[in-house]
């Protein structure tokens, strides 16, 4: 069977910028969790709560980023490179428990409204705002090119949001007396983090069960591979995403021809280079046949 792969640049995430993440973090976690007991505010509390589960879900991005950069060994053949998708996947699974919590404690207090210290909800709405604003702009990079890294960031950006909306909440409050709407932000906020949690647990299941990414058509895959002189038929295909950066393929290959080795070490770079400028697929294995007998007909199959 042959294999190869195609080297291609890969964007390096800085862990540092996620060590201090974490540290704002637990800063603001710790400035609302008291400022929301004190104030009476439960968007406060919430928002202490889902900062609370952004440390959570950022030390775990830290240890996967960390674990994803050993090298391989021969009880770990892939190293540990699927780690970061580990990690978005329960990162996600987070944002939609925190939501939910937020969810039915926002309906419970909305029908029960209590005064609120506007005054302090202000204040540590502003704290959080600059805080989780400075680490979306550390890990903003890093999100474009990593699904752990996205994880993370998604976090601290929903959570800046809902700063945003506390803050809103708080002035409502402070001069209009409007204490209901603190129920009302927490709700919004909490529906909003359902969307953006069930989206990237969709994402991380796809590529933890190993589904062909949707970019990738699996038939233009044949069409184009049977185009190049010498291939006969192309079958038994599996492409998937071992993290962000690995795209592979394996398939078997009918040569049309009873070829030399070094034939097929031709006849497989012209299809290594159609796979990655095409379709991005940049770790083929491709495995040799002359009229051996098995079916042919099958594009895909276990």
């Amino acid at each position: 069977m042959s294999h190869n792969h195609v080297h291609i640049h890969k964007h390096e995430v800085e862990g540092k910028n996620l060590v201090f993440s974490i540290l704002l973090n637990l800063l603001i976690t710790l400035a609302q969790a008291i400022g929301g007991m004190l104030s009476g505010s439960l968007a406060l509390i919430s928002d202490a709560l889902h900062n609370f589960s952004d440390v959570l879900s950022l030390v775990f991005s830290l240890v996967a980023h960390k674990l994803s950069r050993r090298k391989a060994s021969i009880d770990q053949t892939f190293g540990y490179k699927r780690a970061e998708l580990i990690s978005a996947f329960v990162n996600a699974m987070t944002l939609l428990i925190v939501a939910i919590i937020l969810g039915v404690e926002a309906v419970k207090r909305f029908f029960h409204p209590e005064p609120i210290q506007s005054n302090l909800v202000i204040w540590l709405a502003l704290l959080g705002i600059v805080a989780n604003g400075v680490s979306v702009l550390l890990l903003q990079k890093d999100a474009e090119h990593n699904l752990n890294m996205k994880s993370a960031y998604l976090h601290l950006l929903t959570d800046m949001m809902a700063s945003v909306a506390v803050l809103v909440g708080g002035l409502l409050m402070k001069f209009y007396g409007w204490f209901w709407v603190d129920s009302v932000l927490t709700l919004l906020i909490s529906i909003y983090l359902i969307f953006v949690g069930i989206d990237l647990l969709k994402s991380s299941t796809k590529m933890l069960m190993l589904f062909t990414p949707e970019e990738i058509d699996i038939k233009a895959i044949v069409r184009e591979v049977h185009r190049i002189p010498g291939v006969g038929k192309l079958h038994h295909i599996h492409v998937w995403h071992l993290n962000e950066e690995e795209l592979h393929l394996e398939a078997h290959l009918d040569c049309a021809e009873d070829i030399k080795m070094s034939e097929f070490n031709d006849l497989l770079l012209q299809i290594e280079v159609l796979l990655f400028e095409k379709f991005g697929i940049n770790h083929i294995n491709i495995q040799p046949e002359y009229k051996k007998a098995d079916p042919k007909e099958f594009i895909v199959q276990d």
